[in-house]
């Protein structure tokens, strides 16, 4: 019986061994998902048929033992699939330290790719970035890049603007209450597609109905470690989160009309430990309805 308890026991710790360097070494830095989809998006003009969005979020750079060599692949790859429009969603920093402004100069080399390949590029901040004080040296640093970025506000994708225009809405992050959807919609002119980005998800139900046909979100990582029955799943998530925290939200998650997408994004929290919840970036194919 003895015998029998103690190799129980040195199986158990094998295999925790080897999730663990699965989880640290193996997930997170050398397998990157792409996610393709394809949406109808209503009122969007048959010129922008096929339009190609991509999204990457969450670097966390300052993030101990940060994922920078993934997050170079994701640029890289988000390049080569030359898409129309790139957003990103946030988390950009994890912490202050080191400096950040040393900070956000690796967040600059990391995009660098993605500035010099010309793609029109489209931001929001994270919580990280607001709680770590960066918000004023990331937007500099992004905006000086030529990356606008969204606070509650929008902005025509280039190729036209008006009703007939394709524009992105930025809803800011939900930390101290500066998210504001209906702010962030008010300048999108009646009738125009639109594509909403937000750093949190939990911002999304405040999104009125039909206003967000299509909302991208980061911020989960996809709970991080996702194994079923392990108390230690879905890391640092609140439970609304952990009900969102991958793909498409589900039915009767926020306002009729509205559609929410969460992506696994690119770094860590708390833990640099990926665990069924691969690093992620999003392919997103544009169709008009009735298209």
């Amino acid at each position: 019986m003895r015998r029998w308890i103690v190799r129980v026991l040195v199986a158990v710790a094998v295999l925790l061994v080897g999730l663990g360097v699965y989880g640290v070494l193996v997930e997170p830095r050398l397998i990157l998902d792409e996610d393709r989809l394809e949406v109808t998006l209503p009122r969007l003009d048959e010129r922008w048929a096929g339009t190609e969005v991509a999204l990457l979020s969450d670097l966390q750079v300052g993030m101990w033992w940060a994922n920078t060599g993934m997050v170079e692949r994701a640029v890289r790859r988000a390049v080569e699939a030359e898409p129309d429009v790139v957003l990103l969603g946030g988390d950009f920093l994890y912490s202050s330290s080191p400096s950040i402004a040393e900070q956000v100069d690796t967040v600059l080399e990391l995009l660098d790719p993605l500035v010099d390949a010309g793609i029109p590029t489209f931001a929001v901040l994270g919580n990280h970035d607001l709680a770590v004080g960066a918000a004023d040296e990331l937007t500099a640093m992004l905006e000086g890049a030529g990356i606008p970025v969204l606070t509650n506000e929008s902005a025509p994708v280039p190729g036209g603007s008006g009703p007939g225009g394709l524009y992105v809405v930025g809803v800011g992050p939900a930390l101290r209450d500066v998210a504001d959807a209906e702010e962030a919609l008010g300048e999108v002119p009646d009738g125009a597609a639109r594509v909403v980005l937000a750093h949190n998800p939990t911002v999304f139900p405040d999104l009125p109905a039909g206003s967000a046909p299509l909302a991208l979100a980061g911020h989960t990582h996809c709970g991080q470690v996702v194994i079923p029955g392990v108390p230690f799943s879905y890391v640092g998530l609140t439970e609304e989160e952990a009900r969102v925290a991958e793909g498409w939200a589900p039915e009767g998650y926020g306002e009729p009309g509205n559609r929410l997408f969460v992506t696994c994004g690119l770094g860590f929290s708390h833990l640099p430990v990926r665990i069924n919840a691969p690093p992620e970036l999003v392919l997103v194919e544009l169709r008009p309805a009735g298209g």
